[in-house]
């Protein structure tokens, strides 16, 4: 649909309000609602959005080492544009009108925006003449409770909405059926249809593969995914939790990326191979060389909280380590390989808890760099389990090493440009002072009464 058609539909749609949202360094959306009049003006001409949006963290505590803005700049407006392709009404809310909106527009700075560094790297997908083609599936934990509940037990032991490890369970969704039904019909209306929707095994978990598209449409749909799917929750009185790892006992939550590549026209899928003595191609194995190699180097773009490396452990189905294998869930990356249409590598270190503009954006840069360089596949193929494969390189196993190894890597800025770098890696750093000066429930534990 043209732009004149959209906002023409949004004039005669009887609406008075508009909502839309920017993505900020972690994934969260931070929206406003606007009148029609102002919208109108706003999707001709963009509009102000203050860019504390990237100098704060997760709890809006303004950062103390951000060079892009700060207390020095006096937090200005950036010039945010609302793309109207992403136009989508939201069903459980009145049918309001809902975009999405980036920086890409903003010439006087090189703005941190993970909308539009995903862009960039399109961008260089276009002029190899490839098409990336990518979906995300997730798995998270519900819990019964309100925010106000939560904040009062000091987040300790919610309940989950079922008990027991049930993974494709036909009986525990007919528990909370209405929420279960909602997620599937709501997620369908607002433009993100499901592939597939199940429990997984955990006590009241979900886990849901979102319908493929061209990766900026799929990147979209992701984070719109999470934030839908809390609402919808809070609709039911329950809270939906990404957290990566939120109990040392179960299973973490995965996040999960499908990709390939396909030709311009979208017609072929360009990691399959028609040679049955060579079932994975040229194309293939640069793109896949490139993923493992950069893979330590980037890793916060996958893991970008403390919480996510209580995840990346032993034997708790997430990698360790840089691997690979054909379905192989043992393994960082799974390549499938069974038919031409399906045909695709599967990256499985990204846990709920992260950006998908920013894990799409690392999945992909890091794929064109092994083709751009003609990188040859030197890491052998997992077969079995891949935490036993003794020779193989292991991932940072904490944020702060992670953080550490993406600074000091020219792969990272090459990848991702050097302001864009410089500034995430400064929030990562800030992550891990935030945590390290806090006295956490484990310690209390431990040494309140003994030591």
């Amino acid at each position: 649909m043209e732009s004149h058609e959209i906002i023409k539909r949004i004039e005669q749609s009887g609406h008075r309000k508009i909502k839309y949202a920017v993505s900020d360094i972690d994934g969260i959306l931070r929206s406003k609602i606007v009148h029609l009049d102002k919208f109108i003006t706003l999707a001709r001409t963009g509009t102000g959005f203050c860019d504390v949006v990237f100098g704060w963290d997760v709890n809006d505590s303004c950062y103390d080492n951000a060079l892009f803005t700060g207390w020095h700049t006096g937090y200005p407006d950036l010039k945010a544009g609302i793309d109207l392709n992403t136009f989508r009404n939201i069903p459980w809310d009145n049918d309001m009108p809902y975009f999405l909106a980036d920086f890409s527009n903003e010439t006087r700075l090189e703005v941190p925006c993970p909308r539009s560094l995903l862009k960039k790297v399109i961008s260089q997908c276009d002029d190899l003449g490839f098409k990336a083609i990518f979906s995300h599936e997730f798995e998270w934990f519900n819990f019964v409770s309100t925010p106000n509940q939560l904040a009062a037990s000091d987040y300790r032991e919610p309940t989950p909405i079922t008990p027991g490890m049930f993974g494709y369970s036909q009986l525990r969704p007919i528990l909370y059926q209405n929420y279960y039904n909602e997620l599937f019909d709501f997620l369908e209306k607002f433009r993100i249809p499901l592939e597939s929707f199940h429990t997984e095994t955990g006590p009241g978990v979900y886990e849901a593969s979102i319908m493929y598209d061209e990766v900026l449409a799929a990147a979209d749909k992701a984070i719109l995914f999470k934030s839908s799917v809390r609402e919808i929750a809070y609709r039911h009185g329950i809270i939906a939790s990404f957290m990566a790892k939120w109990n040392e006992n179960l299973p973490g939550s995965g996040g999960h990326i499908h990709q390939s590549l396909r030709s311009k026209d979208g017609k072929k899928n360009l990691f399959w191979s028609d040679d049955p003595q060579k079932p994975m191609n040229e194309l293939l194995e640069n793109y896949l060389a490139g993923q493992l190699l950069c893979l330590p180097e980037i890793l916060p773009m996958y893991a970008p909280t403390i919480n996510s490396y209580k995840r990346l452990r032993l034997g708790a189905w997430a990698p360790t380590s840089v691997t690979w294998g054909r379905d192989n869930r043992t393994a960082a990356i799974r390549l499938i390989s069974n038919d031409e249409n399906s045909s695709r590598l599967e990256m499985r270190v990204p846990g709920a808890d992260c950006n998908p503009y920013l894990a799409m954006t690392a999945s992909l840069a890091s794929g064109l760099y092994g083709i751009k360089n003609n990188l040859k596949l030197e890491i052998p193929e997992s077969k079995g389990n891949a935490y036993e494969q003794i020779n193989a390189v292991r991932l940072p196993s904490s944020l702060a090493d992670a953080t550490k190894k993406m600074r000091s890597s020219s792969i990272a800025r090459e990848l991702f440009g050097e302001k864009f770098t410089e500034h995430f890696v400064g929030t990562r750093e800030w992550e891990c002072r935030e945590f390290d000066r806090a006295v956490t429930s484990w310690e209390l534990k431990r040494y309140f009464e003994i030591i």
